[in-house]
């Protein structure tokens, strides 16, 4: 199963952001699906994580559907190239980051990868941008860097689990750009906080794939590039902790809730500037792509 959050016209000057499920090469709004077959699913996102039972009737009613019934529903639905994506949400209760999970981009910013707990910081929810949104450089820093993720989003309640159990707890997971002032963040480690919380510091979006639309987990490339150009990609099997262990590991140190977000690390960073397109793909995902702006030169799109 694949859904995103699209803006749907409200009024000629407004919008109102609603869950989509991806059909083929559509995105159908659940109020249609809703309309179609006369459920009554929340019709957000983060609403819907948080319904366990409507979220496994969405799941089991999409695998009842046959073929011609899936076509039908593809046909109605709206093109990706059409689609105005959102974040998928915009205030989950938690955004975890890890910071040098990959072995070799510590090794790029002349750091020790940490090898016995994961490197973990926290985000909030003022940062959140979503596909084509504005990222926005503050005046304050003179080296931003953007970092291409794979985010895990928890879809059940989750304390103390173990690696094993810690799938069962996953509702899928996304593409992520997460910022960071760069300079900030080198005159005093204690600044990290800060050097990542600037509005428009973390962009997620556009789908959210569940696991079992991911063949070999281990095994997806994530990929870093700026302006089209490639900066740095690497398989998640090359991360110091995988997804499943931060999971587990962060669910030790407090109560992960539906539609949380734990942002497992970039395999490498790139300074971005003015004028510039920063982008985060994902093997088997859509792209996610942010415009750069000086915060001088106008606010988020």
């Amino acid at each position: 199963m694949r859904l995103a959050t699209m803006k749907t016209s409200h009024n000629e000057t407004s919008h109102i952001e609603e869950a989509a499920v991806r059909f083929g090469d559509t995105f159908l709004p659940i109020q249609r699906l809703n309309e179609t077959w006369h459920m009554s699913l929340p019709t957000t996102l983060l609403a819907l994580l948080n319904d366990e039972q409507s979220l496994a009737a969405l799941r089991m009613r999409l695998g009842q559907a046959d073929s011609a019934q899936t076509a039908d529903l593809a046909t109605s639905g709206i093109p990706i190239s059409q689609c105005d994506f959102g974040p998928l949400y915009r205030h989950p209760r938690k955004i975890w980051g890890i910071g040098l999970n990959y072995r070799e981009h510590a090794s790029d910013l002349h750091e020790k990868s940490p090898t016995e707990e994961p490197a973990s910081f926290m985000k909030a929810d003022t940062t959140i941008i979503g596909p084509a949104d504005t990222i926005l450089l503050p005046p304050q820093s003179k080296r931003v860097t953007a970092e291409a993720e794979i985010a895990v989003v928890i879809g059940r309640t989750c304390h103390n689990v173990s690696v094993e159990e810690a799938p069962e707890y996953v509702a899928g997971f996304t593409t992520v750009i997460d910022m960071t002032a760069e300079d900030i963040l080198e005159k005093n480690p204690r600044f990290l906080t800060r050097a990542k919380n600037f509005d428009t510091f973390f962009s997620f979006g556009p789908e959210l794939v569940t696991p079992d639309e991911i063949s070999d987990l281990n095994e997806t490339k994530v990929g870093t590039y700026c302006n089209g150009a490639l900066h740095r990609e690497n398989v998640i099997a090359n991360m110091t902790f995988l997804p499943w262990f931060l999971v587990a590991f962060h669910s030790q140190v407090m109560t992960l809730l539906p539609g949380d977000i734990i942002s497992t690390g970039t395999p490498g960073a790139v300074v971005i500037r003015d004028g510039d397109v920063a982008e985060c793909r994902i093997d088997g995902f859509l792209p996610l792509l942010n415009p750069v702006r000086n915060s001088n030169r106008g606010e988020q799109a």
